[in-house]
């Protein structure tokens, strides 16, 4: 299970250390795609392989889901973890997320996301001045 809020620094190379309590996890595999809200997705390679054949399934025949495949599975690399813990983010995925010198990772039970730091500090800050309203909301899904 991935938890927390990490923040680390964007290298010269496009490496960023992931978090050492994450590291094992990831040992086998793991897979960096195009995220929702302008940040970046990392499965352990297992997970992403569930979601992959779940993406490989929708209808082909509507448009949201041709998108949102060609969103994920497209935009996937496999990443390798250094000795020290750092994995190359590829130059298009930095870009797709705006990543700067400062980065954070958060763990999301099943995924780490990847987001530019002053990105998610606004994304913080307008998700808990609605947090009222959107917890309203998942009681109505049953959360």
């Amino acid at each position: 299970m991935f938890i927390g809020e990490y923040n680390h620094n964007l290298d010269d190379k496009g490496r960023v250390a992931i978090p050492v309590k994450f590291r094992a996890a990831l040992k086998k595999g793991a897979v960096v795609t195009r995220g929702i809200d302008n940040c970046l997705f990392l499965y352990t390679k297992a997970e992403w392989e569930k979601l992959a054949e779940k993406l490989a399934a929708l209808p082909l025949a509507q448009a949201n889901s041709r998108a949102f495949a060609r969103l994920m599975l497209a935009g996937a690399m496999e990443l390798d973890i250094d000795a020290q813990g750092r994995a190359v983010i590829p130059e298009y995925l930095r870009s797709f997320a705006k990543l700067g010198k400062n980065v954070v990772v958060a763990g999301l039970y099943n995924r780490l996301e990847m987001w530019d730091a002053v990105e998610w500090a606004r994304y913080k800050s307008a998700t808990e001045a609605e947090s009222s309203a959107i917890a309203e909301r998942m009681a109505e899904l049953g959360v």
